[in-house]
């Protein structure tokens, strides 16, 4: 297969508030071909699905659009479930009852048929001690609210409208597991998996299912009986960033328990294989995803010193990924770490960069540029979040690759913000920013997504799979990014190795 381009498009973030906050504006580009222009979702005729469905399609827009007004229907319901709650549960509520028994009365009868009457808000108490302990106790019996079956469907809809770019989603086995999660039926829905996986493998299935994933995890805490992991289903409705496991509802800060290393950077030298690699860097995206391959994920950092063609003298820091061979390690590129860079911005991984750059003796005011792959995009974008820093530094570019980095903003609005997407590639999702998510980036980054041959995780990840489509038929997002950072071009005067440790 061909690599083709399937978005390069900026968004303007003050028009996409999340559900319940007003509506948000539904920006779903279209193919995009290298001269600039195509078509908009669901406009073209259909494609024709593993499935084996030749016909046109609903279109995708108006799924999202659908799901959107849905979302905002259901947490609206929560809104006035805890509203209802609260007042009944009030001690302001026995005192008017004193006054006004006929009242109090009539008002605690409606109150209560609005919060328990299928044609109301189903069971819809939820909100401070007394709502939240009947919560927990109709999601215990099965008393599901109005609120969550609009949630549901919403949900539904969203998988629904992703079909349109993931075909392979229509397939009989991945409609037989979406199905079977949007009817929270957890038995079928492991046999549909199990049958999945027996049918594609586990890499074939994950990057299948991938473009979902944040969705049928949403549906898996809506649905079950444990009434703790409904935040991360909610917060994923409304377009936010989860603070707490799907699975048990943990809180993120147990992550920060399991990452508590305050960092260290020390510097070391290069191995043959990286001193090779360096002596043909340049300011070009691809030879800067080159040098990061050749640093591996072990702990290796690299930090460039830059005399620039202005004169000015210029820093980039590259940032490896993660290490998939042990949870946690001795350095930050771990599962851990991975997992820790996701939910919150001080890691040990972006403590140990910044001693890097003191250590370095970077000085107050030199201009920054952080590229990083995966976890270390995530530690780009988390560095350029610490006020402190983007205010020692100027921190002018942070470029990603494969990185979930859409819930994050620089602390300085001016930093350009370019991230490149494999749409193959599971890892950028995680953000929860999938196909069919309503939110979109900021208007001042630069997002440049594709398909390629690459279609199983982890060799769609992989930074080679990067490199060689942007040499290969995405020459124009190469020439597109190294234009953005032309100001780097210049003599290299520095190549710098770190070791970073968690201690």
């Amino acid at each position: 297969m061909t690599p083709q381009t399937v978005a390069d498009h900026v968004v303007d973030e003050a028009a996409q508030p999340i559900p319940g906050q007003g509506r948000p504006a539904i920006h779903r580009p279209g193919t995009v071909d290298g001269t600039g222009t195509g078509t908009g979702a669901g406009s073209g005729p259909g494609t024709e699905a593993a499935g084996g469905h030749g016909a046109q399609g609903p279109d995708a827009q108006l799924l999202v659009a659908a799901s959107v007004l849905l979302a905002d229907a259901a947490l609206t319901a929560k809104r006035a479930g805890a509203e209802l709650t609260g007042a009944l549960s009030s001690w302001r509520f026995p005192l008017a009852a004193l006054r006004r028994p006929g009242w109090a009365l009539g008002t605690a009868v409606s109150c209560a048929r609005a919060l328990t009457s299928p044609s109301g808000l189903g069971f819809g108490p939820n909100g401070g001690l007394v709502g939240e302990l009947a919560r927990m106790a109709g999601s215990v019996t099965y008393r599901r609210p109005a609120a969550v079956s609009m949630a549901v469907d919403a949900f539904a809809l969203r998988i629904e409208a992703a079909v349109a770019d993931h075909p392979n989603l229509d397939s009989s086995p991945a409609r037989r597991l979406t199905d079977a999660m949007v009817e929270g039926n957890r038995w079928e829905a492991l046999r549909a998996l199990h049958a999945l996986v027996e049918r594609l493998g586990v890499t074939r299935a994950l990057t299948t299912v991938s473009p979902v994933i944040m969705e049928l995890l949403a549906l898996l805490g809506l649905l079950d009986e444990n009434p703790v992991n409904d935040s991360f289903s909610w917060v994923t409705l409304a377009g936010g960033v989860p603070t707490t496991d799907p699975f048990l509802g943990l809180p993120s800060s147990l992550l920060a328990l399991l990452n508590p290393g305050p960092g260290r950077a020390e510097r070391t030298e290069p191995d043959p294989i990286l001193a090779k690699v360096l002596t043909t860097s340049r300011n070009d995206i691809v030879s800067y995803i080159n040098d990061i391959g050749a640093l591996g994920n072990h702990g290796l950092v690299l930090l460039r010193r830059v005399e620039c063609a202005d004169g000015h003298v210029r820093y980039v820091l590259l940032l490896p990924g993660t290490s998939f061979v042990l949870p946690s390690n001795s350095t930050p590129q771990d599962l851990i770490g991975a997992f820790d860079g996701c939910l919150r911005s001080d890691t040990t991984y972006t403590r140990a960069a910044r001693k890097l750059l003191q250590r370095a003796g970077v000085p107050a005011g030199a201009e920054v540029m952080f590229v990083g792959h995966s976890l270390g995009g995530l530690t780009a974008m988390n560095l350029a979040m610490d006020v402190e820093l983007a205010s020692a530094y100027r921190i002018t570019h942070v470029v990603t690759l494969g990185s979930p980095i859409d819930n994050k903003r620089p602390a300085d609005h001016t930093t350009q913000v370019i991230s490149l997407v494999n749409k193959h590639d599971v890892i950028p999702m995680l953000d929860g920013r999938g196909p069919a998510s309503p939110t979109d980036i900021p208007a001042s980054w630069t997002e440049l997504t594709w398909l390629d041959e690459s279609y199983d995780y982890p060799l769609s990840h992989a930074p080679q799979a990067y490199s060689d489509t942007l040499r290969g038929e995405m020459t124009h997002h190469r020439d597109r990014v190294n234009e953005l950072i032309r100001a780097y071009d210049g003599e290299i005067v520095g190549n710098q190795p770190y070791m970073l440790r968690d201690k």
